[in-house]
């Protein structure tokens, strides 16, 4: 079931970038493309999710450590 959904967005996917960029195609390299579009952005996506999910905790973590001193020189620190 997962092999005919990938076809379907697939040719859906291919068919509207083909149309995009202005390329005639035949139907089995709109769906190639399609699929191969699919593989290389959600591999793109990930990457990309990964270095900012990364890039968010290191900013989560400075902030987190900016309370804590404004906390430490407010509260404690006297």
């Amino acid at each position: 079931m997962h092999v005919i959904v990938l076809i379907i967005i697939g040719a859906a996917a291919g068919f509207l970038a083909t149309r995009m960029m202005k390329i005639e195609a035949g139907i089995l390299p709109t769906i190639a493309i399609g699929i191969a579009g699919a593989i290389v952005g959600g591999l793109v996506l990930q990457v990309l999710l990964t270095v900012m999910g990364a890039l968010a905790g290191f900013v989560g973590a400075v902030l987190g450590a900016l309370v804590l001193i404004w906390l430490w020189q407010t509260y404690v620190k006297k």
